[in-house]
């Protein structure tokens, strides 16, 4: 991802999420906790049997060790984020070792989707209901460090829980011939299952003593790099951006529900397809 994007998303975020916030706030977050797919995978995927995979040149060439797993040159939005949160760069799970876990853990996942199905192509990857068993064992070590369950549930719920999924269901799923979810479900029966199993899993996250929520969108995903090649002149498909409109509408819908029927709880939406779509059609605006 370019890093104005990167930047203009982080800004979005902060915006979003701490425009109203109480400045006698001795700090903005004390964590953050991170799910999601390859846009934001820091190397959970390394060691796993995948094809997913970004743990070799040109990836990272922007870090002085190099590559890291990020699918990136260099730092993701979510690195961004942490970084104007004032928090050190998120540790990936598969790494995270001691003290470490008390600014938070990106449990992201290339290939991972809402559907533990979805990815299947790519072998080994982290399917959402897995993150989310991942983050279950970080309370345990998070309570012995804090020193038990109260103050762990009183830090849990002024951490942020950055959540990205989506994409996958759509690119390595819904969209590939081997599968036939697309024989079974039209757009919007298909949005409106993976908001039914999405639903569920921010309500487990809830659960587990989670109240700040920021959810991504799903993006452009007619102009990314691989369907770009699909068609002759190289233009974006209005056909696949279109698939993924349902889905966007039913999260909006989502995160009201969620917001005006779980306590305490705040759930923003981060629209990323009219972010990027504002990007693209007015590139000079952002100075490219």
């Amino acid at each position: 991802m370019a890093g104005l994007e990167c930047k203009y998303l982080a800004l979005f975020f902060m915006l979003l999420v701490w425009g109203g916030g109480n400045a006698e706030e001795d700090e903005m977050a004390p964590a953050m906790f991170i799910f999601g797919d390859s846009l934001i995978d820091n190397g959970n995927n390394n060691n796993l049997p995948s094809f997913a995979k970004a743990n070799y040149f040109p990836y990272g060439i922007d870090f002085d060790d190099g590559p890291t797993g990020r699918f990136s040159n260099g730092y993701t939005m979510v690195d961004q984020i942490a970084q104007m949160l004032g928090l050190p760069l998120i540790p990936a799970y598969t790494q995270a070792s001691g003290s470490e876990v008390l600014h938070g853990i990106n449990y992201a996942s290339a290939a991972a989707g809402i559907l533990d199905v979805t990815g299947r192509n790519f072998v080994g990857r982290i399917p959402f209901n897995q993150q989310i068993r991942n983050f279950e064992n970080t309370l345990d070590q998070l309570s012995d460090q804090l020193g038990g369950p109260d103050q762990l549930a009183d830090s849990i719920a002024r951490c942020i829980f950055f959540v990205g999924m989506g994409s996958n269901d759509y690119l390595n799923n819904y969209l590939m011939p081997n599968y036939a979810t697309r024989n079974q479900y039209n757009s919007q029966q298909f949005a409106n299952l993976l908001i039914q199993q999405y639903t569920r899993q921010l309500n487990n996250l809830y659960n587990l003593g989670a109240r700040k929520f920021v959810l991504s969108g799903v993006g452009l995903l007619g102009c990314i790099p691989s369907i770009l090649a699909q068609n002759a002149n190289s233009r974006c498909s209005d056909d696949v951006n279109r698939l993924v409109m349902p889905f966007n509408t039913n999260m909006k819908a989502m995160v009201n529900n969620l917001n005006n029927n779980l306590p305490a709880a705040n759930f923003i939406y981060i629209d990323i397809f009219r972010m990027f779509n504002d990007i693209l059609n007015n590139a000079r605006s952002y100075g490219t």
